[in-house]
């Protein structure tokens, strides 16, 4: 790498680190001919005055467990951040600045998890950052209350964010940020880029509210700096929000976008190049060489290098501590370890319950709520809850305690699910916020030592589909539960009766879904959803009760683990076809099943409740439960019909549901839609020429 001497030796180092940050972005922005300059020059100094004199981390560590998060959640503004994680130190090379936004580089258009060494979650879609940040500022709240001791304190580090005008717009804020409010997240600070300019235009054409009394309303503690340039105002803040343990804290930073450049207070200066005029022009407004490119000052690369030295220290300083811990708290020591490493105990399969063969069975709901309950007791990294649903998706962690602040007041507790209260409980109260529990769920597994769970109907997940995706293209261990998954849920109607829902998720590549047929494949549904690395699973349940079936008689549940299994096979030497089933209907496929052995056809039952999994098994396998050679096939799901064919082929027929649903008794909406044992025999003898 080369650097180069500072032309005036006697320039303040603190304004040569800053422009020294605000032109690299722009050198790079520039090179790429693509990117988002206004915010990188606008919000340097507070970036700046953050990360030397406050943030605790170790870039030679990425990973080191009590780092400080850090959150840009104006992923807009990438450059600020990979100009930060260069010039401090991480494995970031110049190499990489200079290939902003170019084909196989670490620096992407946004930030981007497990690309780019530092950087802690994927940002860019407006909003995320945040409701990820309050996700991190729990999950340190959870583990500091159940892992800390007198004199150990072991788990203590703040969560801080960057995020702008069209992050505080975005809906997925204000749910996070009112429940960051309610749990009196102390250790979380906003430094809120207040520059008031948007891609298109000034604020002032949709956003007049008083952001300040908004926050306030929320519970949080709210400071202003008048100037974004002002060092020392920005220190002041940054210590008066840290002093702060019992709310949140917005830092209201008056930034200027474009800071230094022509197109300042511009949106034009938001998403596009300066221009190389411009460029040299801003260089020369504010006093920095126009030639060479991306350079980087001797003294400011030094100062910039000390997080090097501090954050080891800081690293060894909490290794021996953490080993004295170990000495003094073995087994809390060593559940820390194991929930740190993000591996499972061994022996925890062992806790999922077995059903017994029933006729009439149980909602695949309550079975995973007794499989949840039964792990909670093993599994005590489980934190999570619902959307006010708790009843509805059975979900509660029972004795496991409610994640509240310790201002929870008892008079308050009607609903709660029991055990101790406070940070240390497993059962969060996320409220009617979909979106936010979701983006929360995404920040808790980013951050680390917890398996984030959380609920809602299946139709709601409409709500929560943003975050949803990025937990899957950031490859975060997130499980969805997901119950009323069809038009049985019967009488609340079409509003709530999910249709185009399991298609829609099956789209989002590297989710998992998982359809369970009854009890127990709801319980390997859940030990395939916690074996996952890496990966979000959603989970989805039935309302009604289905039928849990004997296993003596038919394959073990077991093979849902392979995605999809033959069930029952063929009998007799009539025509061969297949019924494909995910679900509460694969006991109508059973029951269909019978009835055409009277018609002569030999038919097989394959359980399918998981697409994603059964794809990724050896073609072998795939062709033993589906042969090529048994064309006629009838797959049966209470829901869109798009993509099944991938499993019917042209030969096929499904039956599904291709408009919405209706208001009445479950069992009458089935039966109104073609749900029912004659229905499915009748296309199956059709397709049979019967």
């Amino acid at each position: 790498m080369t650097t180069h001497p500072v032309t005036d030796p006697a320039a303040d180092l603190d304004q040569l680190c800053i422009n020294t940050l605000r032109f690299l972005a722009v050198d790079a922005i520039q090179k790429a001919n693509s990117g988002h300059p206004g915010m990188p020059m606008g919000a340097a100094a507070m970036a700046y005055q953050l990360w030397t004199r406050f943030l605790k981390h170790n870039p030679a560590d990425p990973g080191w467990f009590d780092r400080d998060r850090f959150v840009l959640s104006a992923g807009h503004g990438s450059m600020l951040l990979y100009s930060l994680l260069h010039l401090t130190g991480y494995d970031l090379p110049l190499e990489e600045i200079m290939r902003f936004r170019q084909w196989g580089s670490r620096t992407p258009g946004h930030p981007e998890r497990g690309l780019t060494p530092g950087v802690e979650v994927s940002t860019g879609p407006l909003g995320q950052g945040f409701g990820n940040a309050v996700g991190m500022a729990m999950a340190e709240a959870h583990l500091a209350a159940r892992f800390n001791r007198p004199g150990f304190r072991l788990i203590g580090h703040y969560s801080y964010l960057i995020a702008g005008d069209g992050d505080l717009m975005e809906g997925v804020v204000s749910e996070a940020a009112s429940l960051a409010g309610h749990l009196r997240l102390g250790k979380l600070i906003c430094l809120y880029d207040d520059n008031r300019i948007t891609l298109a235009a000034s604020t002032s054409l949709s956003f007049s509210e008083d952001r300040a009394a908004r926050f306030a309303a929320f519970g949080w503690q709210v400071l202003e700096v008048e100037d974004g340039n002002d060092l020392a105002a920005i220190a002041g803040a940054l210590d008066e929000a840290r002093a702060e343990s019992r709310r949140p804290s917005l830092i209201m930073v008056r930034t200027r976008i474009g800071f230094g450049s022509g197109k300042q207070d511009s949106f034009e200066a938001h998403g596009a190049p300066l221009g190389a005029d411009e460029v040299l022009r801003s260089k020369k407004r504010l006093g920095w060489p126009p030639e060479p490119e991306f350079l980087i000052p001797q003294p400011a690369l030094g100062h910039f290098r000390r997080a090097l030295e501090q954050g080891g220290a800081a690293q060894r300083e909490w290794e021996a501590l953490r080993a004295r811990y170990a000495v003094e708290y073995p087994e809390p020591a060593a559940e820390l370890e194991l929930a740190l490493s993000g591996e499972l105990p061994a022996g925890w399969q062992e806790a999922l319950p077995e059903f017994p063969a029933d006729e009439k069975g149980m909602a695949t709901r309550a079975a995973s709520g007794k499989v949840l309950n039964s792990l909670a007791g093993r599994l005590p990294q489980l934190f999570g809850g619902s959307a006010d649903l708790n009843p509805s998706t059975v979900t509660a962690l029972a004795g496991k305690g409610d994640f509240q602040s310790e201002s929870w007041q008892p008079e308050d507790r009607q609903g709660a699910v029991g055990g101790e209260w406070g940070a240390g409980g497993a059962n969060v109260h996320f409220g009617v916020r979909e979106h936010g529990m979701a983006a929360i769920l995404n920040g808790m597994a980013a951050h680390g030592g917890t398996i984030p769970f959380g609920a809602t109907f299946l139709t709601f997940s409409d709500y929560l589909r943003p975050s949803l995706r990025l937990a899957a293209l950031s490859d975060l261990k997130v499980v969805h539960v997901f119950t009323h998954d069809s038009i049985a849920l019967g009488e609340d109607g079409p509003t709530h009766q999910p249709v185009e829902h399991l298609a829609s998720l099956r789209a989002i590549p590297r989710l998992i879904v998982l359809r369970p047929g009854d009890a127990n494949e709801s319980a390997f549904a859940w030990r395939a959803a916690l074996s996952i690395r890496n990966r979000p699973v959603a989970l989805v349940l039935s309302r009604q009760a289905v039928p849990t079936l004997d296993r003596e008689r038919y394959a073990p549940a077991q093979g849902l683990l392979q995605g999809g299994y033959v069930l029952a096979d063929f009998e007799g030497d009539g025509t061969r076809l297949i019924l494909i089933a995910t679900g509460s209907e694969v006991p109508l496929a059973l029951k269909a099943r019978l009835r055409l052995k009277e018609e002569g056809l030999a038919v097989r039952v394959v359980s399918l409740p998981s697409w994603e999994l059964f794809d990724e098994q050896p073609r072998e396998y795939r062709e033993a439960v589906l042969p090529r050679d048994v064309p006629l096939r009838v797959a049966v799901e209470a829901g869109s019909p798009q993509g099944w064919h991938r499993y019917v082929g042209d030969a096929g027929v499904v039956l599904g549901v291709e408009g919405y649903g209706a208001s009445a008794p479950g069992d009458r909406v089935l039966e109104e839609y073609g749900f029912t044992v004659a229905n499915l025999c009748r296309l199956a003898l059709q397709l049979a020429g019967r």
